[in-house]
């Protein structure tokens, strides 16, 4: 049984927030490092798998949907990604890095100390895409949940890039938010668990960021990337207002 994992969702191949999150003395002593993922698709894919995979056992890999649209263009399986940054991203990753998206699970399940069975996951546990919200209903829950093992009693997920922790049928459902592509507010959002559960914000040199970002990426649109991504231009609302109509409601209110 693990005591503490720290959980970084969404760092979205953002090198800065990435190492900041790790500098942190909570990270730095946590049992494990849990990645609930879209890990890769930004403009640093290479370096921050770099970085992660040199930490050795210590960290836990599941795959988002944008890891795995990332591995199915290099192998062909698509022609085309939504995310403009993704088709870039897709090839700076070498044959090993590949290698090591492939091997990714959609979910895990750890037991903590203090919450029992937790399962972490990318979006929803049964589909890396799915939308649910903080204000999403408890007959959403219920569907997206309805598969679950009964002594599943808490669910860690990403995905929204929004943080917030909420109960939805007695199971407590936490979003660490993005690590490197916040929605709301600047700083690198992520979670520490066990016994309880705390969000965290690692508030970082923006501007050294983008600067940063800037110089070491290939991206041809690495600076509006950048400036809008990491100065978290688009707002809680306008996320809400996005992700609405795929959580199912026609109100985003």
């Amino acid at each position: 049984m693990l005591s503490q994992v720290a959980v970084l969702s969404d760092i979205h191949g953002v090198l800065p927030a990435l190492e900041a999150v790790l500098d942190e003395p909570e990270v730095r002593a946590a049992d494990r490092i849990v990645l609930t993922g879209d890990i890769t698709a930004g403009p640093q894919p290479a370096r921050v798998l770099d970085l992660l995979t040199g930490l050795g056992d210590r960290v836990i890999w599941i795959s988002g949907n944008a890891d795995r649209e990332l591995l199915e263009y290099r192998r062909g399986q698509r022609a085309a990604i939504p995310d403009p940054i993704a088709p870039w991203a897709a090839e700076q990753l070498r044959r090993d890095h590949l290698d090591l998206l492939a091997r990714l699970p959609n979910s895990l399940t750890l037991t903590l100390r203090g919450m029992e069975k937790v399962l972490f996951c990318h979006a929803t546990p049964r589909d890396d895409e799915e939308v649910v919200l903080v204000d999403s209903s408890l007959d959403r829950w219920q569907e997206v949940f309805g598969d679950l093992d009964a002594d599943v009693r808490t669910v860690v997920l990403g995905h929204t890039h929004m943080p917030f922790v909420r109960l939805a049928h007695g199971r407590l459902v936490i979003n660490p938010g993005s690590v490197g592509m916040p929605y709301g507010r600047t700083g690198a959002h992520w979670a520490l668990l066990g016994p309880g559960v705390e969000l965290r914000t690692t508030n970082y040199d923006i501007e050294a960021a983008i600067s940063h970002v800037t110089q070491d990426s290939s991206y041809p649109e690495i600076t509006e990337w950048a400036d809008y991504f990491l100065r978290a231009h688009a707002s809680d609302a306008d996320a809400l207002a996005a992700f609405g109509p795929r959580d199912g409601r026609t109100d985003t209110a």
